[in-house]
């Protein structure tokens, strides 16, 4: 049957397309050119036979807001990059193969949002854990549900969208392949498993153990996903579950639900629990979604420093009261052949192990609900922004609400920047706003630190008493890029796309949003200037930023090549800066 031109499927194609351009032609991909009148008017040769045309705004970072409704002849992504993918695009032919089947399940996956898409005031009502399976992933990855590795049918199970929580089998380990590690509460697993699992549960573990004839006290627990025990662990695995050293259990009974991060899973049973975090091989978003077996092990050390700098200081842990949502605990299970061959693509150096992380909700203040800094960019199928609904309920004006969520975000970032050296890569998954009663940002949460947090190559006194293993496993980098994780990960990441929605819904030029940012940064050099010299070094306010490209790695970069060690962000070329002083 033909489809409606008013079809979901042709207005998730559309958009598609117009995010398409837009981040190809900000990373430099593509250079659609002006079209005379009326300004604003673009297009774009692809071939002799074929030119397409559309209407863009510009905004800071170099960024292109493309209307959806104004692109001719043709809103289809996925024949755009049939026909562009060679003389324009210069792809090769596996890599566009690949892609195409990328972009096709991310605008299966749209269509099926589009689908259960709620008005603005129904998403503003839903707390933390709903919200996740109603967020449209990442803006600045046009791929982004692209989850190589999973069927219609797993996609239809365990992707956030599908909104349906489950239950998780467990597995019981040998400790001559499985190693425990947590903080100093949790510094034995009898302890996690006092808190994670029922009494009943923890005695038909050990029988289904004993049964066996082995020893239960020589073996870990943890949940598994379903999709890796299928398709990894037990092909992978298979000598050492016919040796009894992996004994599969029944689930514990609490159902999960899948963050955004698809490989993480909320407590949906018991939601004041600790979430898991486990190792899921499939490929999405530039990475292969494992758990590298160093980072697992050091998750819980990198937690206890993280915490113990936090609550010495008393700005952060008493002014900011930031939040920072702990890896715990973790459970790594490595491969007997694969861990000790460090030439092998990295996905099979990351196959089984679990990260136990905090629930936020503990830490939350009577009145207080937290959402994702992603949630600010939604939009209903009406195209209304949750920003918007949330500003009308604060029933403060824009610029006011805008500066508590800059104060909110910026200060404990900044501090942790400039006296320690450290950085989060605060992008919209990554970092929570908590807002009070009143719909009013009042403060940060932070998680996921071994994975996104990064220290000064440059020495400073505040490292010197870093424990060993937690700058082991931490990446360094030199003062001048540190400062790219705040950029990239929170101003071009998130803020690059909220600014123009807040001038479009808001009635708050684009200019006074990113006035308002750098002056909340000059407020927080003011209220610190004996950290003058840090300032400079860890400048933000440069004239202009190095281009972080996201989809330029996948198009030129690493394809879909397996590789020995994960693929980085390319960098191409440079960018203005909208913080810099005119």
């Amino acid at each position: 049957m033909p489809v409606s031109p008013e079809s979901d499927w042709n207005r998730a194609a559309r958009r598609m397309l117009a995010k398409l351009l837009a981040e190809f032609a900000y990373e430099g991909v593509i250079t659609p050119r002006p079209d005379g009148s009326p300004a604003g008017a673009y297009h774009l040769p692809v071939a002799e036979d074929l030119v397409y045309r559309f209407r863009a705004r510009r905004g800071a970072y170099g960024h292109w807001r493309i209307d959806p409704r104004s692109i001719v002849p043709t809103a289809d992504p996925l024949e755009f990059i049939a026909r562009a993918h060679d003389a324009l695009l210069a792809l090769s032919g596996d890599t566009t193969g690949h892609l195409i089947r990328e972009l096709t399940a991310t605008l299966s996956a749209d269509v099926g949002l589009a689908a259960g898409a709620l008005d603005v005031e129904r998403l503003a009502d839903l707390d933390h854990a709903e919200l996740e399976g109603h967020q449209t992933g990442h803006p600045w990855l046009v791929a982004n549900k692209g989850r190589i590795g999973f069927s219609a049918a797993d996609a239809a199970r365990w992707a956030p969208e599908a909104r349906t929580p489950q239950p998780l089998p467990w597995l019981a380990v040998h400790r001559e392949l499985a190693r425990y590690r947590g903080t100093a509460d949790l510094a034995t697993p009898a302890r996690l498993y006092d808190d994670e699992l029922s009494a009943e549960t923890r005695e038909i573990y050990a029988r289904a153990i004993a049964a066996r004839g082995q020893d239960p006290s020589a073996y870990l627990w943890l949940p598994v996903h379903p999709w890796q025990w299928d398709e990894t662990i037990a092909p992978l695995y298979a000598p050492q579950i016919a040796a009894g050293l992996i004994v599969p259990l029944p689930s514990d009974g609490d159902l999960r639900l899948p963050q955004q991060s698809i490989r993480t899973f909320l407590n949906a049973s018991r939601p004041e629990a600790r979430s898991v975090k486990l190792p899921l091989s499939i490929l999405n978003t530039l990475v292969f979604r494992g758990l590298p077996t160093e980072r697992t092990l050091a998750a819980p050390a990198v937690t206890g420093w993280m915490h113990a700098v936090r609550d010495a200081d008393p700005f952060l842990a008493e002014d900011t009261r930031v939040i920072l949502l702990g890896e715990v605990a973790s459970v790594t299970v490595e491969h007997p052949l694969y861990d000790r061959l460090p030439d092998v693509p990295y996905q099979y150096r990351e196959l089984l192990g679990c990260i136990w992380r905090e629930s936020i909700n503990p830490f939350l203040d009577p009145g207080e609900r937290a959402r994702t800094l992603a949630a600010l960019l939604s939009t209903d199928r009406d195209g209304r922004s949750l920003t918007a609904e949330l500003v009308r309920r604060s029933k403060l004006p824009a610029h006011a609400w805008l500066r508590r969520l800059f104060a909110a975000l910026l200060p404990p970032l900044l501090h942790f920047l400039y006296r320690y050296g450290t950085v989060f890569s605060p992008h919209g998954e990554n970092a929570l706003v908590v807002f009070d009663e009143r719909d009013i940002p009042v403060r940060l949460a932070v998680k996921d630190f071994v994975d996104d947090v990064n220290l000064s190559a440059e020495p400073l006194p505040e490292l010197d008493s870093i424990p060993a293993q937690v700058r082991r496993v931490l990446l360094t980098e030199p003062p001048g890029f540190l400062t790219q994780f705040i950029h990239s990960g929170l101003f071009v990441g998130v803020f690059r796309y909220l600014a123009p929605l807040c001038e479009e819904q808001l009635g708050v030029p684009e200019a006074d949003f990113w006035s308002l940012v750098r002056a909340e940064i000059l407020a927080h050099q003011r209220r610190f200037p004996e950290l003058r010299s840090r300032f400079e070094t860890f400048d933000l306010l440069t004239p202009r930023i190095e281009r972080l490209c996201l989809n330029r790695n996948r198009l030129h970069l690493d394809g879909y090549r397996d590789r020995a060690r994960r693929p980085h962000a390319a960098v191409h070329g440079t960018v203005a800066n909208p913080l810099h002083a005119s």
